[in-house]
């Protein structure tokens, strides 16, 4: 990297010494003597390329001097100002070197350029080092993007499950709403009908010959819980007993209570048996 810099400038520092000598000895030529016209442009090119070789030693310690720097722009300038006079007196060809005469100064600028580079240059090791943090640097942020697609896919899916479930659910909760409400309906129908009371006799009276229930089909509406009663505060009953209380309450009304209702008052009353108890106490008094 450092001969892309410095080749540019070596070259285009000789060719400026070159023409800026070969100007001076055909423009002084004819004015005095050739060897004297050399001298002069020996000694122009003499001194550039002295404050350039300081400058280019004090580069080298890391180190700058204004004063040196002033006078090799000087004897770039006069280089400049030499190749643009004789451009300028020319009789021939004077446009070529008019468009040759802007080397010293561009020779001036590309060790400018070196000289910046030098001073920005970094050792292997160091842009070994630099590549590396860029590259896990790359590598990070790639994977947190990756990372980020994968959990934003994930969430998605997990929405769309979620959704879906719901749907389902609540289809499901709507067609039990539908066949729970028809069949309420249908209950209801029964239960409002003339003739329900009298095919429900029908049917029982061949099973419990003599006796004439009372039907009622349940209602749709409200419940209301019993008080909770603790069996130790109901004392035991004997089958006498239990018969009186169960022929006491199903004939409290006329037409007689139907087993429902018997036992929903007889356990309100505070009594208590178990269920197989009061159905054998109900058939021996019914």
């Amino acid at each position: 990297m450092k001969a892309k810099t410095v080749l540019p400038a070596v070259a285009m520092t000789a060719v400026s010494m070159v023409l800026t000598l070969a100007v001076v000895v055909m423009w002084l030529g004819t004015a005095v003597p050739w060897p004297v016209a050399l001298v002069v442009g020996l000694g122009i090119d003499g001194g550039w390329l002295a404050t350039l070789a300081y400058e280019r030693r004090l580069a080298a310690q890391g180190d700058h001097n204004q004063a040196v720097t002033a006078v090799g722009w000087s004897f770039g300038l006069i280089a400049t100002g030499v190749l643009v006079a004789h451009a300028l007196t020319a009789e021939h060809s004077a446009g070529a070197w008019l468009a040759v005469a802007w080397l010293p100064i561009a020779a001036k600028a590309l060790w400018l350029v070196h000289a910046m580079w030098e001073r920005t240059a970094l050792t292997p090791v160091a842009l070994d080092a630099i590549r590396g943090i860029q590259q896990e640097a790359r590598d990070e942020a790639a994977v947190a993007r990756a990372r980020l697609r994968a959990e934003a896919a994930t969430e998605e899916t997990r929405l769309t499950a979620v959704t879906e479930a719901g749907a389902r659910v609540a289809r499901v909760q709507a067609k039990t709403a539908q066949t729970l409400a028809g069949a309420w309906s249908t209950l209801e129908t029964a239960r409002a009908g003339e003739e329900t009371g009298r095919a429900l006799t029908s049917v029982t009276a061949r099973v419990t010959p003599g006796v004439t229930p009372h039907w009622e089909l349940p209602v749709w509406g409200p419940s209301e819980p019993l008080a909770a009663r603790s069996l130790e505060s109901a004392p035991a009953l004997t089958d006498e007993a239990l018969d009186v209380i169960v022929d006491e309450i199903r004939t409290s009304e006329t037409p007689a209570l139907s087993y429902r209702e018997m036992a929903a008052r007889f356990r309100a009353a505070g009594h208590s048996a178990s269920e197989v108890r009061l159905r054998a106490a109900w058939k021996r008094v019914a």
